[in-house]
């Protein structure tokens, strides 16, 4: 096939070089030029600007978005409407929210250009391991880019959701779930620490021994004991936590079905608590703990 690929970062730059070495012609475009020549140094066709990008493209075209979700996507969909042509197919690969997904499918399709919301999974390994893919949209632009599909996922790696926003939804949950599973793995090795054995304890050895055979093995597992092989205590990292849109997007999703998601809620809140120096509601818990029970109250050592 050949492929535009919009957006070189770290996800972007990897999907296209597997893609090339899946016998795919992929050429690359980024905002700013340095990636472009990267890209240009390994073989890969450039596009300095979205009409030479598409210009370059034999009819249908394919574009695929590896973006930030959001105005960027909205504004490469405006440039890339000046330039493209009925039959024409655009993958936002990107962590867009699923109604964005849907609203940009019908403003598209009513001009005759095809949507496909593909959320992708795989990180920075993906390169090396594959990615996995949930996609959304016409079938028949699906099956249009399943050869695409087939050079970057693993085997079985990659699903035709349903119509439109249902790719981008699915991966929605997936990373809800994502962030369960992290918060559990956190308070299981801080309980760990913790225990009377803490001291002792070698943890880039028991989250070996967790992927060996028991039911909590995972990839991510696998990527814990690979933080603990590096930093034994973790202790040049800081306990500073973001959250992406789509851990937000989940819960809120939840609260507009009326499903309970008690754990994924409490860990995104979490995240929010670990971004906070000297929490107020804690200073305000330590006084009233003071004032009932004359509890002693630590204080801050002035700056």
């Amino acid at each position: 096939m050949r492929i535009g690929m919009v957006g070189l970062g770290k996800m972007g730059m990897n999907m296209a070089r597997r893609l090339s070495l899946g016998g795919h012609t992929v050429t690359a475009y980024n905002r700013t030029p340095d990636k472009v020549k990267e890209a240009l140094s390994e073989g890969m066709p450039g596009a300095y600007s979205i009409e030479e990008l598409t210009d370059s493209l034999p009819e249908p075209r394919v574009i695929w978005l590896m973006i930030p979700a959001g105005r960027p996507v909205d504004d490469t969909i405006a440039e890339l409407k000046k330039t493209l042509s009925k039959g024409d197919i655009i993958v936002d690969g990107g962590n867009s929210f699923y109604k964005d997904s849907v609203r940009r499918y019908g403003e598209l399709k009513s001009s005759g250009v095809n949507f496909l919301d593909a959320g992708v999974s795989g990180g920075i390994w993906g390169l090396k391991e594959g990615y996995c893919i949930m996609a959304g949209g016409d079938e028949e632009a699906f099956q249009t880019l399943e050869p695409a599909f087939q050079s970057l996922c693993q085997s079985g790696g990659y699903l035709y959701c349903g119509p439109s926003g249902s790719g981008h939804f699915v991966k929605m949950v997936h990373n809800g779930i994502e962030y369960g599973l992290m918060e559990a793995y956190g308070e299981g090795f801080e309980l760990l620490k913790a225990s009377p054995f803490g001291s002792g304890l070698d943890f880039e050895k028991v989250a070996r021994l967790w992927n060996r055979g028991s039911v909590v093995r995972s990839w991510l597992l696998e990527l814990l004991e690979a933080a603990f092989k590096k930093d034994k205590r973790l202790e040049s990292v800081s306990g500073y936590v973001e959250d992406s849109g789509e851990g937000r997007w989940t819960v809120k999703e939840a609260v507009d079905a009326g499903v309970p998601l008690p754990a994924i809620t409490e860990v995104l809140f979490r995240r929010f608590r670990s971004r906070q120096e000297g929490s107020f509601a804690e200073k305000v818990l330590a006084a009233l703990r003071a004032e009932f029970g004359g509890h002693a109250v630590k204080t801050e050592r002035k700056k």
